[in-house]
């Protein structure tokens, strides 16, 4: 199963907005990596963007503080489960996904539409 969580420039912490985090964690089996986002600085659709290249990166489920409404309709497409983080780092919330502590996210966001 592979976890993707939006990050902060640190690469520590959970971004609060996810289509525009500069990198995002993913864990697979044990293995970490960090990914730079390459919808970031898109002027709009950067959360929609987003949700795709975690679609392409073969994405299990998401971990965000928040999403938007066209962001979650694409990661529902793509069958990638979201739940809201409650930790402030990317490993304390993988560690509380494993340990079934997280909760899915139901309320989605009209999106920023290019406002940060």
């Amino acid at each position: 199963m592979k976890i993707a969580i939006p990050l902060d420039e640190n690469k520590t912490d959970v971004c609060p907005t996810f289509g525009r985090s500069p990198f995002f964690y993913f864990e697979e089996d044990g293995k970490e990596e960090i990914a730079v986002n390459p919808a970031c600085n898109e002027q709009g659709g950067a959360g929609p963007k987003s949700a795709q290249f975690l679609a392409d990166m073969q994405t299990d489920v998401l971990l965000t503080v928040r999403c938007g409404q066209n962001a979650a309709d694409v990661l529902k497409l793509a069958d990638i489960k979201i739940y809201k983080t409650q930790g402030k780092t990317a490993k304390e919330n993988a560690e509380a996904f494993h340990q079934n502590k997280l909760e899915i996210l139901t309320h989605f966001h009209a999106g920023f539409q290019g406002i940060q």
